[in-house]
């Protein structure tokens, strides 16, 4: 069972970054493709970012291109999420997912998820 923990979120002001780590319990992680997805107040979640296991493949979502980054480093089981020029409207729970397939996370329906790290941004 991959358990997947989220670190690095807090409350920043707006054009401000923050980077967000998601660690995974097994040293399968290499073999799983990554996302990560947001969920605001009153809102659902929606997929932010994925990755595939060996970093070929990035997919984002339309409104954080430019601004957002994702990448792995699997020496360290650690998936980051690269957050730059921060809008209020990026606030939210940002919580990351594995996957087998690419696809299957992209679509929201990953295997394991983690409890998510809250970011705020301020205007």
């Amino acid at each position: 069972q991959v358990q997947l923990v989220e670190s690095g979120g807090g409350l920043v002001q707006a054009g401000g970054s923050l980077r967000l780590s998601c660690a995974a319990s097994e040293r399968t992680f290499i073999n799983f493709a990554m996302g990560w997805f947001r969920q605001a107040p009153g809102k659902e979640r929606e997929f932010v970012a994925a990755i595939s296991w060996i970093s070929a493949s990035t997919y984002y979502t339309d409104s954080v291109k430019g601004r957002f980054t994702i990448s792995r480093d699997n020496a360290k089981n650690t998936m980051y999420l690269q957050m730059n020029s921060l809008k209020p409207e990026d606030t939210a729970v940002y919580y990351c997912a594995a996957g087998e397939q690419i696809s299957t996370v992209r679509r929201g329906t990953g295997d394991y998820w983690g409890q998510g790290t809250q970011v705020t941004v301020s205007s």
